[in-house]
């Protein structure tokens, strides 16, 4: 494979995945298919399956990208202390303009009750909430476990709002 074979490969696993995403976010995990992934990007289904070998593979990497961005996200946040929720907070919410589809998949992925996505998941929210916990107890922020908790808790409520499309659910939005 030349230098050019493995750049169109990359640039078309990342299409496979930009249409997963808008597809799982779209249909859900059950009725999104790999053909349909594959007709959505102009692939074959066996080149999707060159990639990610069953669904759940692939829906999984749509997940982990989701949350590399979450971390990344997070990680690049600078603030004093006193702020520094409020700018993650941020972040989160840009993330939410910027990539849409793979936040939302990674904020109601707990909800696909097949074994190997929960644990996955809970790996995951494991370790945001470990990451937010060290960040605010590095600003001296008291109960830091405890409000990293409720830091993830607000990003729940605003995805559940977005997905719902009612913003009334947020208490610091004025009811429409």
């Amino acid at each position: 494979m030349t230098p050019r074979d493995d750049a169109t490969s990359a640039t078309r696993k990342e299409q496979i995945l930009d249409a997963a995403a808008e597809l799982f976010a779209l249909q859900g995990f059950y009725k999104t298919t790999t053909a349909l992934v594959a007709k959505t990007v102009g692939v074959t289904q066996p080149y999707v399956f060159h990639f990610f070998k069953t669904k759940e593979e692939l829906f999984l990497a749509v997940l982990d990208r989701g949350y590399r961005r979450l971390v990344h996200a997070f990680a690049a946040v600078k603030s004093p202390p006193e702020e520094l929720a409020h700018r993650m907070g941020g972040a989160f919410e840009d993330l939410l303009v910027t990539h849409r589809n793979e936040i939302l998949l990674v904020m109601q992925a707990y909800s696909i009750p097949e074994p190997a996505i929960r644990e996955e998941v809970k790996s995951k929210f494991a370790e945001i909430h470990r990451m937010v916990s060290e960040r605010f107890a590095q600003a001296g922020i008291p109960d830091a476990p405890g409000e990293a908790g409720m830091f993830i808790g607000t990003g729940l409520l605003i995805a559940l709002s977005q997905i719902l499309e009612l913003p009334k659910l947020l208490p610091w939005c004025e009811d429409e």
